[in-house]
């Protein structure tokens, strides 16, 4: 695969794709096309299957059984939405980890603002290390959701969500899991881990494309639609429909997205999610130890691979995290990210909601060589 410059921004998307998932949508708009749910011929028949095919590898992906209740969005931030706001009501009080991005810290506030919820945080250390008896204590009456990140986009700290779906469980709490940073690159099973509602976004480690996610329901309880319109079927009654997928789904979905999604699935499924995140840790640990051979740098976050997802965020003391970024790009063809990533809670942990801090992403399709060249390059910013 060709890639200009050496891209380490795999938390912000996955890049490059796989062929695969860029000639499924290429060959669909060429040679289907069609809308699913708004025809009776064949290749709007076709465009229905493919839809419910993706519907099914995602169930399976996650351990689920239940391909309906596999809902398509746009992306990880309006499945967090359509959750948090279709559950929450006037007076309610939610907890959240101390970790959230802007796709959940923003949705909260703004209901606490409007609706008068009320909103707890879980504490965590320096590391971003949550500990799930801390949930206990902040149970109340009230408490109507439970919000938890499967792992840090900042720290890349992974969250002991099975222990918290535990307690979510045994307080009849439904729990929503943000899998932003760890769909398709860690182990996520709803049964086991006792997830509610699985927010997921495609265009991240599950290789899909851009603009479209999913929020997976493995919960009994109402959720109401966040958006009401034409879903293709029951056209003359006059409100939303309340069985699913059509209940939380609303207009034409993103067909060419979901199929390359499927795709990007498919890939994971055929390399093995053991190779995948086996990579993912050598790489991670390969990067902690070079990294710590730069004069003046600031490493954040667990500095164990079994702990973490491929995130990493530094500081160099000698300058700041955009004129960082700016240089490795400029300079050395490297793209990192730099700034706060949409997550200031996290860096209020470590101290950094001020500065932001620099960024590496590290993605399947990254290798060795690229850790060692953005060592070298930092080496010469450092001292320049």
């Amino acid at each position: 695969m060709l890639i200009l410059g050496i891209y380490l921004d795999n938390a912000a998307t996955s890049f490059p794709k796989p062929q695969a998932v860029i000639q499924s949508m290429v060959d669909f708009m060429i040679e289907n096309g069609c809308t699913s749910g708004r025809g009776a011929y064949e290749k709007a028949i076709e465009a229905d299957s493919r839809i419910y095919q993706s519907r099914k590898a995602i169930a399976r992906l996650f351990n689920f059984n239940d391909p309906k209740k596999v809902i398509f969005t746009s992306n990880v931030t309006e499945s967090l939405n359509l959750a948090i706001k279709g559950i929450l009501k006037k007076g309610d009080h939610v907890i959240v980890s101390s970790l959230e991005h802007n796709g959940v810290w923003r949705c909260v506030k703004t209901m606490e603002r409007d609706l008068g919820i009320r909103i707890s945080k879980i504490p965590c250390s320096a590391e971003g290390y949550t500990l799930a008896r801390d949930l206990e204590k902040l149970i109340r009456e009230n408490t109507a959701l439970v919000v938890m990140t499967h792992a840090s986009n900042v720290l890349g700290t992974i969250q002991p969500i099975a222990e918290i779906g535990q307690i979510c469980r045994q307080y009849r709490i439904p729990f929503l899991v943000d899998a932003a940073q760890t769909a398709g690159a860690h182990y996520i099973d709803v049964v086991k881990d006792q997830i509610d509602l699985l927010a997921f976004t495609g265009h991240k480690s599950l290789l899909g494309p851009m603009g479209i996610g999913g929020l997976l329901i493995n919960w009994e309880g109402d959720i109401c639609p966040l958006k009401s319109g034409g879903t293709g079927g029951d056209s003359a009654y006059e409100y939303q429909p309340d069985y699913y997928p059509n209940k939380l789904e609303t207009g034409t979905l993103n067909v060419p997205g979901i199929i390359g999604l499927h795709e990007g699935i498919k890939f994971i499924e055929k390399e093995g999610l053991d190779k995948i995140r086996k990579k993912d840790a050598e790489l991670a640990d390969y990067a902690l130890a070079r990294l710590k051979e730069v004069d003046d740098i600031i490493l954040y976050g667990p500095q164990d691979s079994g702990k973490i997802i491929g995130v990493i965020s530094f500081n160099l003391k000698s300058k700041a995290c955009e004129q960082i970024a700016y240089e490795l790009d400029q300079n050395f063809g490297i793209m990192i990210r730099a700034g706060l990533h949409c997550a200031p809670s996290a860096h209020q942990i470590i101290g950094t909601e001020k500065s932001g801090t620099c960024r590496i992403g590290i993605g399947y399709f990254n290798e060795k060589q690229d850790i060692d060249q953005l060592v070298e390059a930092l080496k010469s910013i450092s001292i320049n």
